[in-house]
């Protein structure tokens, strides 16, 4: 097991050092020029479509409105990566990793535009709605099945596999920190009714998370808010050291930036997920007029995400002081901060808050797996095989080591975002042209524009929604 760790992390060293950080980064820049700054500059365009009404068909209200989707959306990001993930980029990579979070959310809101942007526009009709995400993209936009299958594979393995052990690692050792229960008999459980559920069986378990999790998310973030807001003194500090961490001489000499950059990049795309190619599949599915709308809610999305709940986490450990201790990590850091200013009700929040969340993401994960792999093949026995591994992996990351499960998604990941990222930057003009023509027909007085494919006749063959 050893060995395995090691050669792991050797790939994540290569691949986040040498390859993604360049990508991440620039791909983030150049989007973010050639839409001069699209995320900034749209902030009120992306907070007006939030109240956009609900979309009507044939005069019959067939679709939830723009505000809607963004509240779902919010409460299914507010998880793992939110507690757990930021705990754990403190913890390897010092405060100022925090800085690198928001650097990566605000540069890579612009990315986010783009790959939900081309997720729209090259989306297909299934049976009783829209699919698509980048698989199709390639596919459609490139003319490249090969690699719309390589990717498909990639987002099977990332979030079939890797991010669900991540998930199960996570409720275990909450449940661990608040109530000494054994990982063992928590993965047992959690992987059975996992497999319960995937093969179609209680249904109103996922019902019941469907209500809880937009409930227990609010309540999160309230809380978070009020510990902020309970220790304002002390929040020109908190700023102060995240940003010393960042680019002191200490941590130069150190080598911490370099920790705090990689571990802030990190955690800040498992949580935000911009540019990974993951939220396309989702965006793909929104009915609006124009396929840069769906693009401005998922760039408002990574700043809410991000600038807001991750910093409260961030500023929650940081209040407590326990920022630096080494003996906690992941989750029960977060739990440990959260006890130190509410008292032990704390960790028993973050527990039972944890397993919804985590659950949930469980089963939206091995939904994008399974829609991908649907891509590849409609095979039945593929399909089931697939899910006998899911369990396989919730249970597998129940009883591994914290470092190991976070390292085994970090190179999936990877992986996954390369793919995605060379795709959108290949097909990245088709979008600004699209944000051209939403621009332009602002500019004429028409409130909400509206697109057809006879707009890009050069690729309207390709285009079979619009």
């Amino acid at each position: 097991m050893d060995f395995i760790t090691e050669l792991i992390n050797q790939a994540n060293y290569i691949l986040w050092t040498y390859i993604l950080v360049a990508m991440l980064l620039g791909c983030a820049l150049w989007f973010s020029i050639k839409t001069r700054f699209v995320q900034f500059r749209m902030i009120g365009e992306m907070v007006r479509l939030l109240g956009d009404s609900t979309a009507k068909i044939d005069g019959h209200e067939k679709h939830i409105s723009s505000f809607q989707a963004f509240t779902i959306s919010l409460a299914s990001r507010v998880g793992t990566g939110n507690l757990a993930g930021v705990a754990t980029a403190i913890t390897v990579g010092g405060p100022g990793a925090v800085f690198w979070m928001w650097v990566i959310a605000l540069l890579g809101a612009s990315s986010a535009f783009v790959e939900s942007t081309l997720a729209q526009l090259f989306k297909v009709r299934s049976k009783h709605s829209y699919i698509g995400g980048p698989a199709y993209y390639m596919e459609k936009g490139l003319k490249k099945r090969w690699m719309g299958i390589i990717f498909a594979v990639l987002i099977t393995i990332t979030f079939g596999f890797a991010f669900n052990s991540v998930q199960s690692n996570t409720i275990c050792a909450a449940f661990d920190g608040a109530f000494n229960v054994d990982p063992l008999y928590m993965g047992i459980g959690i992987t059975l009714l996992t497999i319960i559920i995937i093969f179609g069986g209680v249904h109103w378990i996922a019902n019941v998370s469907s209500i809880l999790v937009p409930v227990m998310a609010l309540g999160y973030i309230l809380l978070a808010l009020y510990i902020v807001v309970s220790n304002i003194t002390h929040l020109p500090e908190v700023i102060g050291i995240i940003i010393g961490n960042a680019f002191g001489m200490e941590q130069a000499i150190g080598g911490g930036i370099g920790a705090a950059l990689m571990q802030g990049i990190k955690r800040g795309l498992f949580s935000n997920e911009a540019g990974m190619g993951s939220a396309p599949n989702a965006a793909a599915t929104a009915h609006v007029t124009h396929p840069a709308k769906q693009g401005f809610i998922q760039a408002l999305g990574v700043f809410t995400d991000t600038l807001l709940i991750c910093t409260c986490t961030a500023f929650i450990i940081l209040f407590s002081g326990k920022g630096f201790i080494t003996d906690l990590d992941g989750i029960q850091l977060t739990q440990a901060a959260l006890n130190s200013q509410i008292g032990n009700i704390g960790s028993t929040y973050i527990a039972i808050a944890i397993l919804f969340f985590a659950y949930s993401s469980i089963l939206g994960n091995y939904y994008y797996g399974e829609a991908n792999l649907r891509f590849i093949t409609r095979n039945r026995n593929v399909i089931n095989i697939y899910r006998i591994l899911v369990g396989g992996m919730v249970f597998f990351g129940s009883t591994a080591s914290l470092k190991l499960v976070w390292s085994l998604a970090d190179v999936t990941m990877a992986l996954m975002a390369i793919c995605n990222l060379i795709a959108i930057l290949l097909l990245g003009k088709y979008a600004f042209r699209l944000l051209d023509d939403y621009m332009q027909q602002k500019k004429n007085g028409v409130k909400s524009p509206v697109f057809s494919k006879d707009r890009m006749k050069d690729i309207e063959d390709d285009i079979t929604c619009w």
